[in-house]
């Protein structure tokens, strides 16, 4: 059952070891000179052939319905990732990281009333403790300005369609492999980016290998070992814990820029990336189903 598998550490890190992987999305999105949805388009057009060598013919014998449902996951994802390359053009990257990764405030409510997960007051505590220390570290980066508006209302959205994903993934993790969703779902995500390229922005294509390799390296680290692993996980940890643990994406992002950037890590941040693990200690340790 997945409440007995939820408790197993190896899982809640290989969470983190997606959220690794996820948290280098910004950076590549940043790098990539295509538009912001033909970027993301082409994030998840590379993944396919990258994941055919693991499919198996006897792993796509599916009926109808969970096609359907694999296929309605792909299009939650193409919302997600429309949105949120959108956003990097009208707000900041804190903002932007920040506002995506609220998916704890739609996945908790909706599994508690839909999926019957049990949460106990020291697991909201953690997850309180959790938001709060992501609020300090982003704290002097946030500019909650008006001129942004537009791109703070399209981050917040990503992470409504972000956690509609999360939602159905789990579900289907229960008799679905994650390959064979993450593979199926690619073909839900680039019609809906496709038809909205389509009228917005016009295809691009690559030309040189400096247009193309951020395309790459999207499809490798954040599609396939970032999604692919949290898609995993997510048969394995329940979906409230699962998206508490991404909501500490920008803590990896922090880091990361402290590694890559040399950017400076104050106390203020490092005090709040302890906050963030022990939030996110107390909910794994109290969450039960």
């Amino acid at each position: 059952m997945k409440s007995n598998r939820s408790n197993a550490t190896i899982y809640i890190f290989l969470i983190f070891v997606a959220i690794c992987f996820l948290a280098t999305g910004g950076i590549f999105v940043k790098l990539s000179s295509l538009p912001p949805i033909n970027t993301g388009f082409y994030r998840v057009l590379f993944s396919i052939p990258m994941l055919l060598p693991f499919i198996k013919k006897e792993d796509i014998q599916l009926d109808k319905k969970q096609i359907a449902t694999i296929l309605l996951a792909g299009a939650f994802l193409a919302g997600d990732l429309a949105l949120w390359n959108i956003s990097f053009s009208y707000t900041s990257v804190a903002n932007a990281n920040l506002l995506a990764n609220l998916t704890p405030f739609t996945v908790i409510p909706f599994s508690y009333f839909f999926f019957k997960e049990k949460m106990t007051k020291r697991f909201f505590l953690g997850a309180f403790i959790t938001f709060l220390g992501v609020i300090i570290l982003m704290g002097n980066r946030l500019t909650l300005t008006s001129d942004r508006l537009l791109g703070d209302m399209l981050s917040l959205s990503t992470s409504v369609f972000y956690a509609m994903f999360m939602l159905t993934v789990y579900k289907l993790r229960d008799y679905i492999k994650s390959n064979v969703i993450m593979f199926i779902s690619a073909f839900g995500s680039l019609l809906i980016l496709g038809v909205v390229i389509f009228f917005t922005e016009g295809f691009y294509i690559p030309h040189n290998f400096s247009e193309l390799w951020p395309l790459l390296s999207l499809a490798l680290i954040s599609q396939i070992l970032g999604q692919g692993l949290l898609a995993f996980c997510l048969g394995k940890v329940n979906a409230s814990l699962s998206s508490l643990i991404t909501l500490s994406q920008p803590v990896v992002a922090a880091i990361y820029a402290w590694i890559v950037f040399q950017e400076s890590l104050n106390k203020q941040s490092i005090i709040a990336i302890m906050i963030t693990l022990v939030g996110v200690y107390l909910a794994k340790t109290q969450t039960k189903q």
